[in-house]
């Protein structure tokens, strides 16, 4: 009985120290997140299972090109996955099926996402963006709720970056943020 009980002891102490060791680092540091449905296709699909980087943003602001999750604004229980395009102060305006964006000094360029050949920008908005929001996009224009439809994403909505699709193991990938030809 006491070698049952001196073993169960010390796989109580074994549990207890994975549970201190794990749960800091999913619950603060990395986050798994199971994409659901096509508006990021093709780059990424409907069951990819992604590692998501909740540590970088407590230390540098977020960039264009990344893709972020984030609390969706009409319904903070929700965690949607799209492409930064416009930075806060920035003038995001959509035209002819092409991006423009607009920095705080009035200089307006077109935004090029080689990532994105051959998909197709419907539709025309424009949009300002305050100190602390986000205009987002998903990569699959056509059938995306982004927003051109509900608006900038702040701040404080942002979860974190995408930083490893881990599923299907034959994508396997690490992800940064493409840099952009201006």
């Amino acid at each position: 009985m006491r070698q049952f009980l001196a073993f169960a002891g010390e796989i109580l102490k074994i549990v207890l120290l994975a549970l201190i060791i794990v749960l800091p680092i999913r619950y603060f540091i990395f986050q798994p997140f199971i994409v659901k449905g096509a508006s990021m296709e093709p780059n990424f699909h409907n069951g990819d299972y992604l590692i998501v980087d909740e540590l970088t943003y407590r230390l540098k602001e977020p960039q264009r090109g990344e893709v972020i999750v984030f609390r969706y604004p009409l319904d903070p229980s929700e965690r949607f996955i799209k492409r930064i395009i416009g930075l806060p102060t920035e003038t995001v305006e959509i035209k002819d099926g092409q991006i423009f964006v607009t920095d705080k000094f009035g200089t307006a360029k077109t935004l090029e996402e080689k990532y994105l050949e051959g998909v197709v920008l419907l539709g025309s908005v424009k949009q300002t963006l305050a100190d602390n929001q986000y205009f987002v996009l998903g990569d699959n224009r056509l059938n995306s709720s982004d927003s051109r439809k509900w608006g900038a994403v702040s701040r404080d909505e942002i979860i974190g970056r995408v930083l490893i699709r881990a599923w299907p193991p034959t994508k396997l990938d690490y992800f940064t943020a493409p840099s952009y030809q201006f």
